[in-house]
């Protein structure tokens, strides 16, 4: 029945208060309301019918947490974006490629997320804002590769998306790839229309990351939703967060990277968690992720393995987590060589992390 209405009429009722949310879980309004104050909430109808007890994989991502406040990391940006944003909105780090913000909504406000400090909150994107970053790749011939993100671009109307967005940018002769990387084949599939599909056929080549977290994300609407976008001739692929109490289990891993190639979903990237304020309680060490990309590598298909990447604090980039690009390891952090070649100290405990930031 869900499949069957429109994805703005589910979005239009996503619980966002804490009175809806105590009205349908067991859940102390006194707990969560200082939360939602302070990172704003969003579950729309189809995720929150894929929680099936409170705490559960699904129920972490999407239900506001007091350890959201108790973090006491800085509210710094911790991965520069702001430094590296030549015009607001854009993020130009890499010599060929940038990040382009072209949302700042998400058909479910992610618990994790690593824009925490934007999403959902009241700042602007708005056509101003992608006129100005449309123009900066147009003066910037080295640019070749745009990666649209937000929030989720695909929660712009699909006029809005082609016009504003996507035909400026095709319209760049220096411009070769366009990406988007969204979140709503998992968390709204019922976004995914056909008519949408048709329209981003026509932008080729196109492609399409998305973030699915967890094997009881993937659903026969999600499947549908995929099929889609790859029925229209788009490459797929995932990038997945490495979240304490959701997926950092080599079992649960393998089993999702698994599922994504039956939706032809390319595993890509998974991702360290950043060290982003609010999110703390879902670190996880990065021996556990090494351990769990030991789980994988050998035992199961070699297409089912991704990179295992950190994005490095200050600003320095994603690097895969391979012995060339770790020059040393010691107790309490570890020395990683960026892409442009300069030593990055990357805290791997608590005190370090601190000491890091402050």
């Amino acid at each position: 029945m869900m499949n069957d209405r429109p994805w703005q009429d589910l979005l239009a009722e996503s619980v966002t208060s804490a009175d809806e949310l105590c009205r349908r879980f067991p859940v102390a309004r006194k707990t969560v309301l200082p939360v939602i104050d302070q990172y704003p909430m969003r579950i729309n109808p189809y995720f929150l019918s894929l929680i099936r007890e409170p705490g559960d994989p699904l129920w972490r991502q999407a239900i506001p947490d007091p350890a959201e406040l108790e973090d006491t990391l800085p509210e710094a940006d911790p991965l520069a974006e702001e430094a590296q944003s030549p015009v607001p909105g854009l993020i130009h780090r890499y010599p060929d490629r940038v990040v382009f913000l072209v949302s700042s909504q998400c058909a479910l406000f992610c618990r994790h997320c690593m824009r925490k400090r934007k999403v959902g909150q009241p700042y602007a994107i708005n056509r101003s804002t992608i006129d100005a970053g449309v123009a900066y790749i147009r003066e910037t011939p080295a640019i070749r590769d745009v990666i649209l993100s937000g929030g989720d671009p695909l929660l712009l109307l699909d006029d809005h998306l082609v016009r504003d967005v996507l035909e400026p940018l095709r319209a760049i002769p220096h411009v070769e790839i366009l990406r988007i990387h969204t979140r709503v084949p998992c968390t709204l599939p019922q976004r995914i229309t056909e008519a949408l599909a048709q329209r981003l056929k026509s932008f080729t080549p196109l492609y399409v990351n998305i973030q699915f977290n967890h094997p009881a994300e993937i659903t026969p609407a999600a499947a549908r939703a995929c099929a889609r976008l790859a029925d229209a001739g788009i490459p797929l692929g995932c990038q997945t967060v490495l979240l304490k109490g959701v997926n950092d289990s080599p079992v649960v891993m393998k089993r999702l990277m698994q599922k994504l190639l039956t939706i032809r979903v390319r595993p890509y990237y998974i991702h360290q968690g950043d060290l982003v304020k609010g999110t703390g309680h879902f670190r996880t060490s990065l021996h556990k992720g090494l351990e769990i990309m030991s789980a994988l590598r050998g035992h199961t298909s070699g297409m089912c393995v991704p990179q295992y990447m950190i994005d490095l604090p200050g600003g320095g980039g994603k690097i895969p987590l391979l012995p060339e690009y770790v020059v040393e390891k010691r107790h309490n952090e570890w020395y990683i060589q960026t892409f442009d070649k300069k030593i990055v100290v990357y805290p791997v405990s608590d005190e370090v992390l601190h000491r890091f930031f402050y």
